[in-house]
């Protein structure tokens, strides 16, 4: 049994990710106030572990020129045997085109792409408090264009 405490923490950590996401607060290292350092997210985008796979979140956000994600619903759960705690939430996420993405698609391009899905998580209790240690993105619908993307994924300068 999850108490509500944890409850109401992991759905806070869900919401400030979400709202992060939103306003691009992404200093150095922005990441670690949300997500283990070997987390693994699985997207439509594909599967990447280790902290760095949320720089492929950023850099996924970035390919807008806005954002809204908004997550309703979550669901938490702790396996009285196993002390695994899952969370799991519907997401509906909305992306504005940037204006050159727009001329280059055409005229007929919608100006936004709208994703429904469900997010499934593990979390997992740090001294720092819970953190998000797996992640996965299920679409369940789409409207609008979806992104044009590159050959090769950039990758941050070292």
């Amino acid at each position: 049994m999850t108490s509500q405490s944890d409850h109401l923490d992991i759905s806070t950590l869900i919401s400030r990710l979400f709202r992060t996401l939103d306003e691009r607060e992404f200093p150095e290292d922005w990441a670690r106030a949300y997500v283990t350092d070997d987390v693994r997210t699985v997207t439509p985008l594909g599967t990447s572990e280790g902290i760095d796979a949320m720089w492929h979140t950023q850099e996924a956000v970035e390919r807008y020129a806005r954002t809204q994600h908004m997550s309703s619903d979550v669901l938490v759960h702790t396996d009285a045997a196993s002390g695994r705690t899952t969370a799991s939430w519907n997401a509906l996420m909305t992306h504005v085109h940037h204006g050159s993405t727009l001329r280059t698609l055409g005229p007929d391009t919608l100006p936004t792409f709208t994703v429904g899905g469900v997010y499934r998580a593990e979390v997992r209790r740090t001294p720092d408090g819970w953190r998000i240690a797996r992640m996965e993105i299920e679409a369940v619908w789409t409207t609008g264009t979806p992104p044009h993307l590159p050959t090769a994924p950039r990758m941050p300068a070292s």
